[in-house]
């Protein structure tokens, strides 16, 4: 690739330091690279899967031997703390890869399927490859999102263009410069860097698209897809609930909310981000949070931090925005509320939140920041109700010791992914589907639509008695409409009364 004289200064949110300087893809060299990566994508397409598979499986081996050096990068251009980056980014990814690479196979296999009617054709259900398909990942997980969608599409025989966020370019630079060291082809995942400009002009060059982002982003890309007929998978936005019943463990729910809440500074779209809490065990579960944010450590990369820095002053000034808006409405600050004194870089202390509801921000628009804000409801049918008053529906959280009771609740929330007992856990299983209802997305990431989104699916019909005429040809005799008509009586009819 010949980038563009324009580059990117890249600095670490949690010090100000510079990490790189990165040169700029023009939106014009867009053609040339579309280009050699769908020639790319003719050989590449044409091996079987299992071959495709072996050679993601040396891609995951690199990256496992590297896993300092790539965990190093995400946590400089990200702030997160670096045990994170190797529990999160690293994690998901390699899990990722052996999850399709043992089971792409089984999911993209051809199918037989056998017609009611017409017993004599023998029809098959086949998946291929779209061709190109092009990725636009966010700046919260830039390693295991801009990897981790590429690999099933890489897996099902496309070819990958990769477009991450201007923020945080290194952690998919380093991946497409792995994947070179394993000795893949190098066109058929390739990495460009740009901004907004050159995420919109790579929808004009590709056969598919999978965005990670913003609903506002998500529904531009969206529009412009309908318009060029790219079908395109969408992970927007997230709100999640967590509901903790008055019969709920409140440690293992304290626990679990503390972390589902301050993962990645709450940069996370599954983050945790309104809690209802049953009155009865509204106070204990509070006192619980208090202390449990006390414990926790925050700092830079390499501080042995439990909590790192935001990624963005964008996204800093939005926490602060919530946060204040919340405070003039009524709410109270029990812990945190502002920046992290005596740090230069990036960092909002976390925040717990009382006496919220949902005439405020914190409550209805996605914070993406490290605020848990509590309320106390009278029993759960009000927090079921509240926990469904929102415009997102990505994920969700129930808590009680009763499981059963625990999944009544879970199905009557209108989000992709409940958890019972536990939060976020779902982006950890790639064999489970996961995604958002509302304005959440469209399409699943993981599960068998993981994959299979990237694919076209073909049927193919083959006649196997040979023979000269088919009833519904030409030419239309009456004793073919007699027989037709009386094959539709027997068939559809009414069915005939049995004797008494």
């Amino acid at each position: 690739m010949s980038p563009s004289a324009e580059s990117l200064r890249i600095t670490n949110p949690a010090t100000g330091t510079l990490v790189a300087e990165v040169p700029l893809v023009a939106p014009t060299e867009l053609p040339a690279l579309a280009g050699r990566a769908r020639e790319a994508q003719c050989a590449w397409g044409k091996l079987d899967i299992a071959t495709r598979s072996a050679q993601l499986l040396r891609f995951r081996a690199l990256i496992a031997e590297r896993a300092d050096e790539i965990a190093a990068v995400v946590a400089a251009e990200t702030g997160k703390p670096l045990a994170e980056a190797h529990a999160t980014e690293l994690f998901l990814v390699l899990e990722g890869i052996t999850h399709w690479a043992h089971n792409a196979k089984r999911l993209l296999a051809t199918e037989r399927i056998r017609p009611r009617l017409f017993k004599h054709k023998r029809v098959l259900s086949r998946w291929i490859p779209r061709g190109l398909v092009g990725v636009i990942s966010p700046w919260n997980f830039p390693f295991a999102i801009a990897v981790g969608d590429a690999v099933p599409a890489l897996i099902a025989g496309n070819a990958v263009i990769v477009k991450p966020s201007e923020l945080t370019p290194g952690s998919a630079l380093l991946a497409a410069a792995l994947w070179r060291e394993a000795g893949l082809p190098p066109e058929i995942f390739q990495v460009v860097i740009g901004r907004g400009d050159l995420g919109a002009a790579l929808l004009e060059h590709v056969d598919m698209v999978m965005f990670t982002g913003s609903v506002a982003t998500g529904r531009r890309i969206a529009m412009r897809c309908g318009e060029l007929l790219v079908p395109c998978s969408l992970e927007l936005g997230g709100k999640d609930p967590m509901i903790v019943c008055a019969d709920a463990d409140l440690e293992r729910a304290a626990n679990a909310c503390v972390w589902g809440a301050l993962l990645n500074a709450g940069q996370a779209c599954l983050s945790v981000e309104r809690v209802y809490v049953e009155a009865p065990v509204y106070d204990e579960f509070v006192r619980r949070l208090e202390e449990k944010l006390r414990t926790l450590r925050q700092g830079g990369p390499g501080e042995g931090a439990d909590v790192g820095s935001l990624t963005s002053a964008s996204q800093l000034e939005k926490v602060a925005c919530h946060v204040q808006d919340a405070l003039a409405r009524g709410a109270t600050v029990v812990s945190g509320g502002k920046r992290t004194p005596g740090r230069a870089g990036l960092f909002f202390e976390p925040t717990l939140l009382l006496d919220v509801d949902h005439s405020m921000e914190c409550m209805r628009d996605e914070t993406f920041g490290p605020t848990i804000p509590v309320m106390k409801v009278g029993d759960v049918e009000q927090a079921i109700r509240l926990a469904n008053d929102s415009s997102f529906g990505l994920g969700a959280s129930v808590f009680t010791k009763d499981w059963r009771k625990g999944l009544r609740i879970a199905e009557r929330i209108r989000a992709g992914g409940v958890c019972v007992n536990d939060c976020l856990v779902q982006a950890f299983f790639p064999n489970a589907p996961m995604g958002g209802m509302k304005q959440s997305g469209i399409g699943r990431r993981h599960g068998a639509e993981g994959i299979r989104k990237y694919c076209e699916q073909q049927t193919l019909v083959v006649d196997r008695l040979g023979l000269r005429s088919e009833p519904f040809w030409y030419p239309r005799s009456r004793t073919k409409q007699a027989w037709l008509r009386g094959a539709m009586r027997l068939l559809y009819g009414r069915p005939r009364a049995r004797p008494a």
